[in-house]
């Protein structure tokens, strides 16, 4: 794909200056800067996690390095040709996804969706927000056919933690 976009790329750029031969020495020069830039960056290498610090919203990095509070979770399927991120416009902290073979939560499996419900409260401050009742775990299911909508709590104890 990234050739074609190149190919596609220089048939346009051969065609404009074949109209406009005075752009020639415009061209020339911005072609030596880009590549320039691209020497330059590679000789340092690609850092990714530098690149997400100074990337294009590095204010939302700073504070998803502080912690994160979603204000919910999508079933989605593991295929990696499918980026629920990408698919729903999601940003990095703004939804927990939980990916699995053909994004499938069993009907009528109450027990699916509270295992996955309950694997939240292995985060410390989600434990904590459902202890304090600053948020509650809830599960759902739509049935399609009945076009009906079940919503549920997540039914759990939580017991004291244990000192070694």
């Amino acid at each position: 794909m990234a050739n074609e976009s190149y190919e596609d790329a220089i048939a346009g750029l051969s065609k404009l200056l074949s109209e406009k031969a005075d752009l020639g020495s415009v061209a020339a020069a911005k072609i030596k800067q880009i590549t320039a830039e691209l020497e330059a960056a590679s000789s340092k290498g690609f850092d990714p996690v530098e690149r997400i610090k100074t990337g294009k919203n590095p204010d939302l990095y700073g504070a998803l390095a502080k912690g994160q509070s979603p204000k919910f979770m999508v079933f989605a399927c593991s295929d990696s040709r499918v980026c629920p991120s990408h698919i729903l416009n999601f940003q990095p902290g703004e939804a927990f996804v939980i990916r699995n073979i053909a994004n499938m939560v069993p009907p009528y499996d109450k027990e699916a969706v509270n295992v996955s419900l309950g694997n939240l409260l292995t985060y410390p401050f989600v434990r904590d927000a459902v202890v304090n009742d600053a948020v509650s775990l809830k599960g759902a299911h739509y049935n399609f056919v009945k076009g009906t909508f079940e919503l549920w709590d997540l039914d759990f104890t939580i017991s004291p933690s244990i000192s070694v």
